[in-house]
């Protein structure tokens, strides 16, 4: 055993891995402290208010992505050492699409906000700050391009610095809102969205010069034969994965999605190192042509995620009868529960980053994710919309506990067949 515990911690995956989640608790400090000044000057009205907003965020720009930033670590992480100049093709291909498809989005999402706000959520209020989430999520198209090329490259420290930066950006935007007196909802998006523009027009600079080559059509077939089924799968699982936030949005009270959103945005530091650990799996798993590589890194990485797990709940949960009232505030002294539902549920996501990756960058089957992906909207819109109208957000954190673990299981069990069936 203790042999094996050695050859996982001389592993490359591992050292890159440690550049990486490094940098992701840096930078997932500094977003730490963004959200603790945001939820503690808005109260938990404004921060529900608040946090729809970046949701939405999230959301349009997974589903406007339309699996962009997968098939540029796909595509260029197999070309960028072999065939330089197509791999900037991919590149190319990609920005122009992103930059389309984020006018696309604001162009017909200015008009279509009025109806989801009054008559999908029931909240009126939601109306000027959903509107400004498409801003926002054109920037996030922008800034992960930059990201996913850097990862595709496997420029890690790159990779991490421009995260740092752009959420440093925002911290200072909001410190420098409370130093002035100005805090309400409107001005804390401000100071949310305008950093991945700055981001990307900074962090392209430091791409190779992708833009000047020619003919970057001639890989459009390749990559949309690709893409189509990461871009289902991606609007599939940024709809499963918020689903929770928006039946919360529609059943609950601002109030007590703002006591939720606490808990929720406490919890995803695990989904940061998920982030963290699948950027350096990912093209490595791409490179991989024989099952017997890819099983051996597989059993190493699911050994280091589940011993990460395991120890991020057990000290996760009894730190959070501190962090939370002393940093928060006693008003959200009710997101001690729910975080601790929430925790165990975030654990679950990290042990499945094996699973997950192998499936979209070792198999090359992201249709998979499709059936999982329908399969976990109907368990979690149906168990959610019972769950949460009986039990709140106590329902609304154990509809995801479910809804996790189904999203293990099932991908676990094809990996498992199919790697038997080799």
């Amino acid at each position: 055993m203790k042999e094996k515990i050695g050859e996982i911690l001389r592993t490359k995956t591992l050292r890159q891995s440690a550049i990486t989640t490094t940098g992701i608790i840096i930078n997932g400090l500094i977003g730490w402290i963004f959200y603790i000044l945001v939820a503690r000057n808005l109260g938990p009205s404004g921060f529900g208010i608040f946090s729809v907003a970046t949701a939405t965020i999230a959301l349009l720009a997974s589903i406007f992505n339309v699996g962009v930033d997968t098939g540029l670590v796909r595509f260029v992480g197999k070309y960028i050492s072999s065939e330089k100049e197509k791999a900037f093709r991919f590149m190319k291909l990609g920005l122009k699409i992103k930059i389309l498809s984020g006018f696309l989005l604001i162009t017909f999402g200015w008009f279509l906000v009025p109806f989801f706000s009054n008559t999908v959520l029931a909240k009126p209020e939601l109306l000027f700050p959903l509107r400004l989430s498409l801003i926002g999520a054109f920037g996030w198209l922008l800034s992960f391009f930059v990201t996913s090329s850097f990862q595709a490259m496997q420029k890690f420290f790159s990779w991490v610095g421009l995260n740092i930066f752009m959420t440093s950006l925002r911290l200072f935007a909001i410190l420098g809102l409370i130093y002035f007196g100005v805090s309400n909802v409107n001005f804390a998006l401000y100071a949310y969205i305008y950093s991945p523009f700055i981001g990307f027009l900074i962090g392209i600079t430091f791409l190779p010069k992708f833009f000047k080559v020619k003919n970057e059509g001639s890989v459009a077939q390749e990559f949309f034969h690709y893409n189509k089924w990461v871009a289902v799968f991606t609007v599939i699982a940024a709809v499963s994965s918020r689903l929770d936030t928006y039946l919360s949005t529609r059943l609950l009270t601002l109030s007590d999605l703002g006591i939720y959103s606490v808990a929720n945005n406490l919890s995803s530091i695990v989904s940061e190192i998920v982030l963290a650990l699948a950027t350096v799996v990912a093209p490595k798993l791409a490179s991989f042509v024989g099952n017997v590589d890819a099983k051996r890194y597989l059993k190493k990485l699911q050994l280091f995620v589940l011993a990460l797990a395991i120890v991020g709940v057990i000290f996760g949960i009894p730190l959070s009868y501190y962090v939370i009232p002393k940093f928060y505030g006693l008003s959200y002294v009710p997101s001690i529960l729910p975080f601790s539902i929430l925790l165990v549920s975030r654990a679950i996501f990290l042990i499945s980053v094996p699973v997950h990756t192998s499936i979209f960058y070792y198999f090359s089957k992201p249709k998979v994710f499709v059936f999982v992906g329908l399969g976990q909207i109907f368990l979690v819109g149906t168990l959610g919309w019972y769950a949460i109208s009986s039990y709140g957000y106590m329902g609304a954190a154990f509809t995801m506990l479910v809804g996790n673990l189904f999203n293990f299981v099932i991908p676990g069990i094809w990996v498992l067949n199919k790697f038997r069936r080799k």
